[in-house]
């Protein structure tokens, strides 16, 4: 079959990738772009969550369209702490995603799109589609884990109508007055409008199996629990999002061939404890439409550069995942996440940033040890590869 050409060709449609075609559309209209997207929309079916103080007040103003809704202030819930932060709390929705990027790219966006191939110059389809380009930029989600350690935070949610108001104020991030089941558990619930509420079942497990049914009886207890009568379930959502203990970050890159740029969970840009991705998104999709050359080899030493970078700005953040997964029990974990947010406001909004300062991360670890020391310090020179501690922190 006769190849298709175009300046960048973007595989796969999720937040980064759909962030990056939509700056590059906006400002640099001139580049020929196509993004392959396997599913039939941009971003499938998820909410991408951001606290105020992630982003820039220009980050904040070119995300704004693709915001479904802002809140001042959230709650956390755990057995012996319940509390109110301040600061806006922001969500993006793939409806907003597909509506408003998926008009600006047009017949540039080609879902149901199999890739069978992917080099620095050509994609492949499964059905003999070629495209060529200057560029081909990889985001097709799963970073695995044959080089890196992981634990993972996976959900199941629920967007409700119910039948009254629901009566909250802002939206719950953390409820862990739930029974802990399978690692730290938590709900997390956003209410988008009066009877209209996101509900998941959140937990920070060491497996990435997703019991569908089970976790969709929770959701419907803990609302029943709290009055909330469904009328119907619009929607749902579900991931399994990489928590790093550890890993090998030249080896991940060089594992996957020469030459490719990646861009979001492909190239390990997220937050470490969290999963959030959003804040990585639009800072690499900043850098990328600054980029004079639109081309592979340029783009690849931008983006391995830039996990690279965060790879190392990061260490004190896999100290505390390996701590939450592997000093603490699994029922136990929650206390790792409640002495946490006994810490002062503005500590845990840097720290959601991704920038705590030195004096944040000794206030981290001091106090009362929510874990066993012992076992706190056996986790934190643990490597996780089980080949010794020479395979941690590479890079």
């Amino acid at each position: 079959m006769a190849g298709l050409k175009a300046d960048v060709v973007l595989v796969g449609g999720g937040l980064a990738n759909s962030l990056i075609a939509w700056r590059l559309r906006r400002l640099r209209p001139e580049v020929e772009l196509i993004v392959l997207e396997r599913g039939e929309r941009l971003g499938g079916h998820h909410t991408w969550s951001f606290h105020e103080g992630d982003l820039t007040p220009e980050q904040h103003a070119w995300i704004r369209p693709l915001v479904a809704r802002s809140w001042e202030g959230h709650e956390v819930r755990f057995p012996s702490l319940s509390r109110r932060l301040r600061g806006a709390y922001h969500s993006a929705t793939s409806a907003k995603l597909q509506e408003i990027v998926g008009e600006a790219l047009g017949p540039r966006l080609r879902p149901s799109a199999e890739v069978a191939h992917v080099s620095p110059h050509e994609v492949r389809l499964v059905d003999g589609t070629r495209f060529t380009a200057g560029a081909v930029i990889d985001g097709r989600g799963d970073p695995g884990d044959r080089h890196l350690v992981l634990g993972f935070q996976k959900f199941v949610g629920l967007n409700l109508e119910l039948k009254h108001d629901h009566g909250l104020e802002g939206p719950i991030l953390m409820d862990a007055t739930v029974p802990q089941l399978d690692g730290f558990r938590f709900v997390y619930t956003l209410p988008f409008a009066r009877r209209r509420l996101l509900v998941e079942d959140t937990r920070y497990s060491d497996g990435p199996t997703l019991d569908r049914q089970e976790m969709r009886r929770e959701i419907e207890g803990y609302a029943l629990a709290r009055g909330w009568r469904v009328a119907k379930v619009e929607g749902e959502e579900e991931g399994a999002l990489p928590i790093v203990l550890s890993g090998d970050i030249e080896a991940f890159w060089d594992d996957a061939g020469p030459g490719v740029p990646r861009s979001g969970m492909r190239a390990a840009l997220f937050h470490p404890t969290t999963g959030y991705s959003l804040p990585e998104a639009v800072r690499l999709a900043d850098a990328i439409v600054a980029t004079a050359d639109l081309n592979s080899p340029a783009l690849y030493a931008l983006t391995r550069s830039r996990s690279r970078d965060a790879w190392r700005r990061h260490r004190f953040f896999r100290l505390l995942n390996k701590m939450l997964y592997r000093a603490a029990e699994p029922g136990q974990r929650y206390r790792v996440l409640e002495h946490f947010y006994r810490l002062p406001e503005e500590l845990i909004s840097r720290f959601y940033a991704g920038g705590p300062t030195a004096w944040d991360k000794l206030r981290v670890l001091t106090g009362r040890p929510p874990v066993p020391v012992r076992r706190a310090l056996s986790a934190l020179l643990s490597s996780g590869f089980g080949a010794g501690p020479g395979r941690e922190e590479r890079g």
